[in-house]
């Protein structure tokens, strides 16, 4: 996701620096630009960065005779990245997995697929299994000091399984969102609309754009060797060249229209099933007031878990001092970091949506203690006409 930072630089200044692999030592900084002689742009005059950018940038760090920036050496080499975020998507892969995989079960097998509330959260649930299935990968990535060492079809699938589960869950809890919002602001009318059939076609369309958006990143080189620090990087230092503006406006894209237009649904949505359960006299007033603190939590949920990522996304295209779009880049890896436990969460949602749910996770989990009670009602019951006599 690194790249998206370097992209962004290019297309601020309306000037695109030249990249250079570490392969060529002779060239230069690897994803970085060189100190000197960039050569002239299309106007003929040299092209630099901002200062600002380059008191980020243009601080490197000599190795032999390779260089790269005092910023992104500390960086591939920090502690926090090296065993802090391996150990919190480790805490996620022990976390979700169990859970993800009891969903998908009582889905299947329990509550069946017969609603268009059960066919979301099925699809959810499979995202966030396909998402966790990868994050071994970069676990053992991480803990290796930032090494890659599956190849680099793998990095490309593992990275996009990033952006695929994301950007899959958004469109999907916007579909629940808009779901809930129907059948409880227009539970006649809508009955009609809320078709098995109708949510299987949403879902397919879901995972064919989720998909189809990180055609991109399949397709293309995300590994870079670093011999001067003797690894091999995934989606961190990339060489990107000509595709600079392409990419400056691919993850641009991406943001708008598969967080910030779901975000507008969700909300709107959720709003109308606050307001409308506040308005209706029906009902208990004690459950209203749960169903409107589920509400919120889930939405809070939501923008939490994909808010910064996505916020963070577009940030990057405005002009910030160097200090803040350091800020910024580390601030991005926490953001990725902390999306991932929307698998965790995204149980709360299952719960929160559909009660069966919550009767079938509790007869799992409670099975031992229900075979025991089971036992015991026999033999109180064969008491009574005992004592009776």
């Amino acid at each position: 996701m690194r790249r998206l930072f370097e992209c962004s630089i290019g297309i601020r200044t309306g000037k695109f620096p030249r990249f250079h692999s570490l392969k060529d030592p002779s060239r230069g900084h690897v994803g970085l630009p060189r100190d000197r002689d960039l050569g002239p742009s299309k106007s003929g005059s040299e092209e630099t960065f901002p200062s600002p950018l380059r008191d980020l940038f243009y601080d490197p760090k000599p190795l032999s005779n390779i260089s790269i920036s005092e910023f992104a050496f500390h960086f591939l080499t920090s502690s926090w990245l090296i065993k802090f975020i391996p150990y919190i998507y480790s805490l996620v892969f022990i976390i979700s997995m169990p859970l993800n995989v009891m969903a998908i079960i009582i889905f299947l097998f329990k509550m069946k697929v017969r609603n268009p509330a059960i066919m979301y959260m099925l699809n959810l649930a499979v995202a966030d299994v396909l998402f966790i299935s990868v994050l071994p990968f970069k676990i053992t990535y991480h803990f290796l000091g930032n090494n890659w060492p599956f190849g680099s079809g793998m990095c490309s699938f593992v990275t996009a399984a990033f952006y695929c589960n994301m950007y899959c869950s958004i469109l999907l809890m916007m579909s629940i969102s808009v779901d809930r919002f129907l059948g409880i602001v227009f539970p006649i009318h809508s009955l009609s609309w809320r078709t098995l059939g109708r949510a299987s076609v949403v879902c397919i369309l879901v995972w064919v754009m989720s998909m189809a958006s990180t055609v991109p990143i399949l397709i293309s080189e995300q590994t870079m060797d670093i011999p001067i620090l003797n690894i091999t990087t995934c989606h961190d230092v990339l060489d990107v060249k000509e595709q600079q503006t392409f990419y400056g406006y691919y993850f641009s894209s991406l943001s708008i229209l598969f967080f910030f237009v779901p975000l507008i649904f969700i909300t709107v949505s959720y709003v109308g099933i606050i307001h409308s359960l506040r308005a209706s006299n029906i009902g208990n007033a004690s459950k209203k007031k749960k169903a409107i603190f589920l509400t919120v939590i889930v939405f809070c949920i939501f923008t939490i878990c994909f808010g910064p990522t996505n916020i963070i996304f577009l940030s990057h295209y405005l002009h910030f001092p160097g200090k803040i779009k350091e800020s910024l880049y580390i601030a991005h890896i926490l953001c990725v970091c902390v999306s991932s436990i929307s698998c965790c969460l995204d149980s709360f949602i299952y719960f929160y949506v559909s009660p069966e749910c919550r009767n079938h996770v509790y007869r799992l989990l409670c099975r031992t203690k229900a075979l025991n009670l089971n036992i015991k009602k026999p033999l109180l019951g064969a008491r009574i006409p005992m004592e009776n006599v």
